[in-house]
């Protein structure tokens, strides 16, 4: 077993319904997490809408993160910048507030190729102090982690693992065959609906959105795959990819696709009393009531409320 594994969240970033942010959310949105039992959390991810934050906001939320979870798990930081150079001056200025590891998506809005991609993660590698991740997130970056490239620094020992939110299962699957054998390495899913394949693929670990609603759920799912059993383990799933209809709530053309994702997340923790606001980060538009009752239902039918 890897330092990193298990069950990692991608913490949300709670808003009062002024849209500040909710710092006192936040810290009880950690301490649900960490009640749920995950095994470590993940900061400054594309769950807690970290491109909408500014520099001082995204300080404020690792800040306190890092103070909420008081060393009782790691804490994974996203350093998500366009190029190199942003990245390790995010780096500078996060990694002095705190942090286990390092998560890195390739360049975005820059195009480059899989030479300059590769030359990204070994300079961020060598310049921080703390383990590499790398975060596969083509929907974000538009850039698939080229598979050659992941294999190779994780060989050598440059990423510490990989995030894959890719979609692309096969070469995730490819990724888990040819880094098996590579002491410490850790390759996560960020799917929500299919981790249970992922777990018997031989991924560490799964870092789901959904496990901001349901931690407990996940924790369950996982520790019943470590043991091997893998019908308790698919039962679980299959709850939580019920569960996972809350992202469904939201009326298409009012919200947009990541706000409804988020959105459900956000109301289902206000329903269960773990946040005061479903705000989301503007230009986003929260759910409205109509959209609120839907989760609901939603949380009655899987034993959440």
């Amino acid at each position: 077993m890897t330092t990193f594994h298990g069950i990692i969240p991608p913490l949300l970033t709670p808003r009062t319904e002024h849209g500040d942010l909710d710092l006192t959310g936040l810290a009880s949105l950690v301490e649900h997490l960490i009640r749920g039992g995950v095994h470590g959390i993940f900061a400054l991810g594309s769950s807690g809408e970290t491109p909408y934050l500014t520099a001082a906001e995204r300080d404020d939320v690792l800040r306190t993160t890092v103070e909420a979870v008081a060393g009782r798990v790691p804490v994974m930081v996203g350093l998500n910048e366009q190029t190199t150079r942003r990245v390790l001056e995010e780096a500078d200025r996060a990694l002095t507030i705190g942090g286990d590891a390092a998560v890195v998506t390739t360049p975005y809005y820059a195009l480059s190729d899989s030479p300059e991609i590769e030359h990204h993660f070994r300079t961020v590698a060598d310049y921080v102090d703390v383990p590499v991740f790398a975060y596969d997130i083509p929907v974000r970056t538009h850039q698939k982690l080229p598979l050659d490239v992941a294999i190779r620094l994780a060989q050598e020992g440059v990423l510490a693992g990989v995030k894959d939110s890719s979609g692309d299962d096969i070469s995730f699957r490819q990724l888990l065959l040819d880094t098996k054998d590579v002491p410490g390495f850790a390759a996560f899913t960020g799917h929500e609906v299919v981790a249970d394949g992922a777990l018997l693929g031989g991924a560490a670990g799964v870092v789901p959105g959904l496990g901001n609603v349901d931690p407990a759920g996940y924790v369950r799912m996982y520790d019943a795959a470590r043991a091997g059993d893998w019908a308790s383990a698919a039962s679980e799933q299959d709850r939580l990819a019920r569960l996972f209809r809350i992202v469904l709530a939201a009326t298409p053309g009012r919200v947009s696709a990541g706000a409804a994702g988020l959105g459900g997340f956000k109301t289902a923790l206000q329903l269960m009393g773990i946040l005061d606001s479903n705000r989301m980060a503007e230009p986003m538009v929260q759910l409205d009531e109509s959209e609120r009752t839907t989760v609901r239902t939603v949380l009655e039918a899987e034993g959440l409320l």
